[in-house]
């Protein structure tokens, strides 16, 4: 990784206009990697002027012609991409196993978004013999797309590859934490065919490239994933401007496991949907929700799949750090929460120490039982490997749980009756379902959240539609 990143605009790097650097340190050391330019509203500035320019030949393109160019991006980025997800493992700690799947999800949404970027198109409407009307959809022009720090690719592919598909142009702000992987991609984007200026990222801190870009007149449109509160308050400047969002705000997301599960797939998945990425992610299934006739046995099998985790900088068989130093320490602030509500880990519940570890920000795999659903620990999202086992006595228990919290982006359901599957989904109030395993879903599913988790989707046929303007063409004959 170089030891200075910088914005990279209209397909060339930029320092930052006023000179300003942070420094990035390693998660697994907290050896100093980069420094990082300080972005502000004039960086953002250059960005959206640099993407308006380009917008016009961008988006006047034949739709096939955009989407061959994406698709050779994918191929070439599973052919020689290699560098960008390595800086994305220095950047977020992310283990190396994690890194060859992180490519290949990459490309798959360059591939699908390029593919069926036909597909979204308008309509002819009958109105009578005396008028043509049809629709169209046009695109919005410049896309800024907000990023948080732990996933930086997945999440910037998937609201950029649908954007650029459908003609608009781009301006990427990723996190001060984990900005390398992006603006080599970005750079990797340009060198493999696609046109200066049509993807640009500015690097530096969200307090002060966020506002900028929800206030510049150029932005016409924005995809932010993040927390709540930076959420509503980029919600609030939007409102001025009646600036169009897709907002993925986090989750609490409830695990249901019923009595007729498969006791040890379902206990293997859910150790998976708490500490995969240790447990930063959107859509973890941190709450556990378990009947009670199994709840026991259930949890027994439980923390033996958790005590087999290892974790450690050997990335091609570890659970990696927790990737901020802020959220390292707010993860630690839960266990004395947890304790003030007088719950002891059934495993974990400290920060991981030893020789191996060295400094870095590790976090024990950790799980609370007794855990009530009032109990802070299990409404707050905590955005790290920690687990609230919660016993539930039949259907409709585990639907008003799962149900009462302010989130709902994501469940699981662990079931071999598949009338209850159905009924239970039914009344879930999230965006993804998943059933008999817990996962992140696929490229061609569309991702969002219910209630505080957000609005608009991301991911799927869906997603061109949130790029989109709708507009109707009434011609009298």
């Amino acid at each position: 990784m170089s030891d200075r990143t910088v914005s990279y605009i209209g397909g060339r790097d930029v320092d930052p206009v006023d000179g300003n650097y942070s420094v990035k340190l390693d998660p697994r050391t907290k050896a100093k990697t980069a420094d990082v330019g300080n972005g502000g509203e004039k960086d953002v500035a250059l960005a959206c002027d640099a993407a308006s320019k380009a917008l016009p030949a961008w988006s006047d393109m034949r739709p096939s012609e955009r989407g061959r160019i994406l698709v050779d991006i994918a191929r070439r980025l599973r052919e020689d991409g290699q560098h960008i997800v390595d800086i994305e493992s220095q950047e977020t700690g992310k283990p190396g196993r994690e890194m060859a799947s992180l490519l290949d999800l990459t490309a798959q949404y360059f591939e699908f978004y390029g593919g069926i970027v036909n597909v979204m198109d308008g309509e002819v409407i009958n109105v009578g013999p005396d008028y043509h009307v049809y629709t169209r959809r046009d695109p919005f022009g410049v896309i800024g797309v907000i990023l948080p720090w732990n996933a930086p690719l997945h999440q910037a592919a998937r609201a950029i590859a649908p954007a650029l598909a459908t003609g608009n142009t781009v301006v990427a702000k990723p996190s001060e934490h984990t900005s390398g992987s992006l603006v080599a991609f970005a750079k990797f984007a340009v060198a493999h065919g696609l046109p200066p200026g049509v993807f640009n990222v500015v690097v530096g801190k969200g307090a002060a490239i966020g506002p900028a870009m929800a206030n510049h007149p150029a932005i016409r449109k924005i995809s932010f994933t993040g927390g709540l509160k930076a959420g509503q308050e980029l919600g609030r400047i939007a409102a001025d401007r009646v600036l169009p969002l897709t907002l993925e705000l986090g989750g609490k997301s409830a695990n249901i496991v019923f009595d007729d599960a498969d006791l040890d797939a379902a206990a293997k998945g859910s150790t998976r949907a708490f500490t995969w990425n240790s447990g930063q992610w959107c859509a973890a299934g941190t709450r556990l929700l378990v009947q009670e006739s199994i709840h026991d046995a259930f949890v027994e099998k439980l923390v033996a799949n958790v005590a087999e985790l290892r974790l450690g900088p050997q990335f091609d068989a570890s659970n990696g750090p927790i990737t901020t130093e802020a959220q390292f320490e707010k993860i630690k602030s839960f266990f004395a929460i947890a304790e003030r509500d007088g719950l002891t880990p059934a495993i974990g519940g400290k920060v991981a120490t030893g020789s191996e570890l060295g400094s870095g920000n590790y976090i024990e795999p950790t799980v609370y039982t007794g855990v009530r659903n009032d109990m802070e620990i299990a409404r707050e999202e905590i955005f790290g490997p920690i687990l609230c086992v919660i016993p539930f006595k039949d259907e409709a228990d585990a639907i008003r749980i799962a149900n009462d919290s302010d989130l709902g982006l994501a469940a699981g359901i662990w079931s071999q009756n598949i009338g209850r599957v159905h009924r239970v989904a039914a009344r879930l109030e999230a965006g993804r379902i998943v059933v008999n395993e817990y996962s992140g879903g696929f490229v061609q599913t569309p991702c969002g959240g219910f209630k505080y988790s957000g609005y608009g989707r991301e991911q799927g046929i869906d997603a061109l539609s949130h790029y989109t303007q709708l507009k109707s063409v009434i011609i009298r004959l």
